[in-house]
């Protein structure tokens, strides 16, 4: 009997006509919240059909959604204090929900079943001291909140879409976890401080204060009621607003969680070939479900805006915006406004073309993105939809032209392809006339552009030191066609694809090696999901396979720096030891698109040089400025992503004396030393690439 006294009243000094008015009001607000989420559910529905497999293993997706959510592993990523800040936030209001859930099954549930109640004795004590311990994690973490919106006032919180919205969202979570303490701080006071309350160590302390001032018991009791209902109808109030607004995002990016792709950005959905197909992206219903809901999972953070390259350098894009001029307009035409194009070269529209060909596809927003917010499909889109309404760059409808006609981004002639192998001292093998173990893809850059031809001859010099069994295609060989897709050009880049996959056809061997990071990415990650069979009768190109190309990986694709590691792993590289201090920058489509980081620095440490990291390395690397056309296009600019990673390297990096900035990417060696000439870096740094510091070694 002792123990049923260790309990606290539920509906203290509210009365059986109050009672009846909460209940009355919850399963209002439960109503709107149902109504609201049912019609964000079917809005999605009117999407388009997602290429990609978004619900398969639904389990498994859960529970790995899970996991990340509540390790908050994204949010400690870069910003260990906004990550530590989300985190006692997420983990007290889920205490405190689950808690407010336990003891209504105890009102409404147990005791009408069986007479008797849970919430009693030490059951009660756990609950109140977990309940208060929590509680105190979410208001603090509230705190940090405001502190660093309102005060620090952090930059990537504030932009356009930052509005009132964001305010009454983050104030009434405080109002909540404070209204809590303060209700449950007046309830002890008017009860005289019952001896077991001392586990609610706040709201005790808070009591005593009250008490302290000079608020007497029968004042507390008499104040009660306006404190419980202003606490509850707030409480109330959000769980209705929660499908139509901001809060929605504790829902719809848990679900964008679990429907995301492994493999977003590093593979991009295909496009139909059959005509009768609306590929095209006039109007929202356009996107797909997937996109829908991405858009509502924005949070307005801001980790896309403050890692994008092209915004730090002053071009027309922020990640986020775009994603909320989207979500915004989605809006308004679902409420009647007048339709507009979402994407084009001048005039009105959502977004405007510039905005889009300032986009270098590193997939550092998508990096940063703590709910996996695919930007890079919402941006292909957008580029396919300038590519069909020819509202593409010049340089870029030149590259294009280049490839129609010669195969290659330069426009030279196919036949001058290999002539980077005849300053060689001897002579790199045909892949076409015999079989070899790896058939080398060169790529674009390393055969055309005469800074990378030297890329191109260290590495086939330290082939042949190790005994390599390799070979090239020689003239056969044709652009990969990575970075036209990410432009929006779909059918040319099949069109490229299908030519280079003939050739790989005709010849015999084991594993593909790429030069570029960029031809890596898409021969590894897309060539094997074109389904060739939608070609069988187009009489414009000649299907290089029935259905699908490398369907079961039996081929290998690696990156020349994970076959170099090999070769120094196996002893097969006699490599001296060159003396000086570098640094190492981490290609955007060998990183973040592949997660291959360590293998080039293990090639760097093998040369004997010191290798120190700049601030940003590994995941978080910042641009070179040359993918997605980037390196094909002019810009009105600040500065160049490529000055500002040197002056990085230059500046910001533990050790001052950096002689050579290291790179594993054709692209890159071009753009840093266009950089290290327009920046003023030339008497500072060299740019090698690390085939070259390989050679080097090799000859020491």
């Amino acid at each position: 009997m002792a123990a049923e006294t260790i309990t606290r009243p539920t509906f203290w000094q509210i009365g059986y006509v109050g009672k009846a008015v909460f209940y009355y009001l919850a399963a209002v607000a439960i109503l709107v919240f149902l109504v609201g989420i049912y019609q964000r559910v079917t809005r999605y529905t009117q999407g388009t059909d997602d290429p990609f497999a978004r619900l398969d293993n639904l389990g498994g997706r859960i529970r790995s959604s899970a996991r990340l959510a509540l390790s908050n592993e994204k949010q400690l990523d870069r910003d260990i204090v906004a990550g530590l800040m989300h985190a006692a936030i997420l983990w007290g209001f889920l205490t405190l929900l689950i808690g407010t859930t336990i003891l209504g099954i105890d009102m409404d549930l147990y005791r009408p079943l069986t007479g008797e109640s849970f919430f009693v004795g030490d059951f009660y004590l756990s609950y109140s001291l977990v309940m208060d311990a929590m509680g105190l994690f979410f208001v603090v973490g509230i705190a940090v909140a405001i502190y660093r919106r309102y005060i620090a006032r952090s930059e990537r919180l504030w932009g356009k879409h930052t509005g009132r919205e964001d305010d009454l969202f983050l104030w009434s979570l405080f109002l909540l976890g404070v209204g809590g303490y303060l209700t449950e701080a007046v309830r002890i006071l008017g009860q005289n401080f019952p001896a077991h309350e001392t586990v609610s160590f706040v709201g005790y302390f808070l009591a005593a204060v009250g008490a302290g001032v000079g608020i007497s018991p029968e004042t507390a009791v008499a104040a009660y009621p306006a404190v419980w209902w202003s606490h509850s109808l707030l409480a109330l109030w959000f769980v209705a607003w929660v499908p139509y607004a901001k809060p929605l995002h504790m829902l719809s990016s848990f679900a964008n969680l679990v429907t995301r792709d492994e493999k977003a950005g590093s593979r991009l959905p295909g496009v139909p070939l059959d005509p009768s197909a609306d590929t095209e992206l006039e109007d929202v219903d356009d996107f797909t479900w997937k996109q829908l809901l991405d858009q509502d999972a924005c949070t307005k953070c801001g980790r896309c805006s403050s890692v994008c390259p092209a915004k730090e350098a002053g071009r027309p894009l922020d990640p986020r915006d775009v994603i909320l001029d989207l979500k915004n307009y989605r809006e308004q035409h679902d409420a009647g406004s007048e339709d507009m194009p979402i994407i084009a070269d001048g005039g009105t529209s959502v977004i405007a073309s510039e905005t889009m060909e300032s986009c270098l596809s590193c997939m550092a927003c998508m990096d940063a993105c703590p709910v996996d917010i695919e930007h890079l499909t919402h941006f292909t889109d957008m580029n396919r939809q300038l590519v069909e309404q020819g509202d593409v760059d010049g340089h870029i409808q030149d590259v294009f032209q280049n490839l129609m006609q010669q195969g290659n981004t330069f426009g030279d002639s196919a036949r001058s392809r290999p002539d980077w192998t005849e300053e060689l001292e001897f002579e790199v093998p045909d892949a076409r006339e015999q079989s070899v173990e790896y058939l080398w893809y060169v790529g674009d850059y390393p055969s055309y552009d005469e800074r990378n031809r030297n890329v191109a001859r260290a590495l086939a010099r330290i082939f042949e030191h190790a005994g390599v069994d390799y070979g090239i295609l020689y003239e056969d060989e044709v652009y990969d066609g990575n970075d036209i897709r990410r432009l929006g050009e779909e059918l040319l880049y099949v069109e490229q694809a299908s030519t280079l996959i003939g050739a790989l056809e005709d010849c015999e061997f084991e594993t593909i090696v790429c030069t570029d990071p960029h031809s890596y990415n898409t021969i590894e990650n897309e060539y094997s999901e074109i389904d060739f069979a939608e070609f069988a009768d187009d009489p414009m190109l000649e299907a290089p396979v029935e259905g699908y190309w490398n369907a079961n990986d039996e081929i290998e694709v690696a990156h020349y720096t994970q076959v170099v590691e090999g070769l120094v792993n196996a002893g097969k590289l006699d490599l001296g030891s060159v003396d000086r201090t570098v640094t190492y920058h981490d290609p955007c489509h060998l990183g973040r698109y592949n997660d291959e980081y360590e293998a080039p620095r293990e090639l760097v440490r093998a040369t004997g040089a010191t290798l120190v990291e700049m601030p940003r390395n590994r995941n978080n690397s910042f641009c070179c400025g040359g993918g997605g056309g980037g390196l094909w296009m002019d810009h009105d600019e600040d500065h160049k992503p490529s000055e500002e990673r040197l002056r990085e390297a230059v500046e910001d990096t533990d050790a001052s004396d950096v002689e050579q900035f290291v790179v594993a990417c054709p692209m890159c060696v071009t753009m840093f030393e266009d950089g290290r000439k327009t920046g003023g870096f030339e008497d500072d740094l060299e740019i090698v690439d690390l085939t070259e510091l390989l050679a080097e070694a090799l000859q020491a």
